[in-house]
């Protein structure tokens, strides 16, 4: 092979810029080695030529433009991951406030619902206890006008003078209250007691001690004087002994209705007036006989 021969060279492809221009530094490198050997060597020798493959600016402009594309596109991929990432949790935030505003519009309901009924409630309760007020009055009118009745029945055949007696042994509680005197022992620790709860609530089946019904008093005083009695009225009007309404004393168990059947029962403390327990329009009040007369009276002391 002759001296002059070119060298053939064998291309590789070309991965990156960096290692092309790394190899356009060696090949440098060999082009001067071969330069400075051809000085030194003798004056005879044929001059050796070898032709070595240089990279282009073109090639090497070719692989910084690749890399730079590789770059952005990583870029736009880890962007667009971001964007994604970002939109899932807006979305799912507004899911979460939309659930949140349902559950919030549920309990506004739910609470505007309660509240209707608790006012439809105390409405129909404050009907019912004016309907039984009513109903009590009325009965206890009836009551009184069939016992009116029956006693001037049976006394329609009776003298004159002895209808000036009835008439006088019938006369008002408040004038048998003037007669009275003050109450003494268990009596006075029965009405002391009756007339501390003035002003207190009317509950039905209340046996206090702020609130009360009627035969709960009535045992809760009588108990203040160490006398145990039942919890119903219409047990309560049956024991003792029966007295007249003209002869009545501070501690008697006054009754509205039959004794054997009373549906109300009071204290009597005296003056013509009593204590009792008397509706939740009113509470626990004291008034005069006169205001609601009772059918009758027992004696427990």
């Amino acid at each position: 092979m002759s001296h002059t021969a070119h060298i053939p060279s064998h291309r590789k492809p070309r991965r990156s810029a960096s290692k092309l221009a790394l190899r356009a530094g060696v090949a440098g490198g060999v082009l001067g080695t071969i330069a400075v050997a051809g000085a030194a060597g003798p004056a005879n020798a044929e001059p050796v030529t070898e032709t070595i493959e240089m990279p282009t600016l073109g090639s090497l402009a070719a692989g910084s433009n690749l890399a730079s594309a590789v770059a952005a596109s990583a870029e736009a991929s880890q962007q667009e991951a971001l964007d994604q990432s970002l939109q899932t949790l807006e979305q799912a935030a507004l899911k979460k406030a939309s659930q949140d505003a349902k559950k919030a519009k549920a309990e506004a309901d739910r609470k505007a619902a309660a509240e209707r009924a608790e006012k439809a409630r105390l409405k129909a309760e404050k009907e019912r206890e004016e309907a039984e007020e009513a109903a009590e009055r009325a009965s206890r009118t009836s009551t009184r006008t069939q016992l009116a009745t029956n006693s001037s029945s049976n006394d329609g055949g009776s003298s004159s003078s002895s209808s000036s007696s009835s008439s006088d042994s019938g006369s008002s509680a408040s004038d048998s209250g003037s007669r009275t005197q003050a109450p003494t022992g268990s009596a006075a620790s029965i009405v002391a007691f009756a007339r501390a709860q003035v002003g207190d609530a009317y509950v039905s089946g209340g046996t206090g001690p702020n609130s009360w019904d009627c035969s709960g008093l009535v045992q809760a005083a009588y108990r203040a004087a160490g006398i145990d009695l039942p919890r119903i009225s219409y047990q309560q009007s049956s024991m003792g002994s029966s007295v007249s309404l003209g002869d009545l004393q501070p501690g008697d168990i006054l009754y509205w209705g039959s004794r054997s059947g009373s549906y109300h029962v009071a204290i009597y403390v005296g003056g013509g007036k009593y204590v009792g327990a008397q509706n939740s329009s009113t509470g626990v009040v004291e008034r005069s006989l006169d205001w609601d007369p009772p059918s009758g009276a027992v004696r427990i002391l």
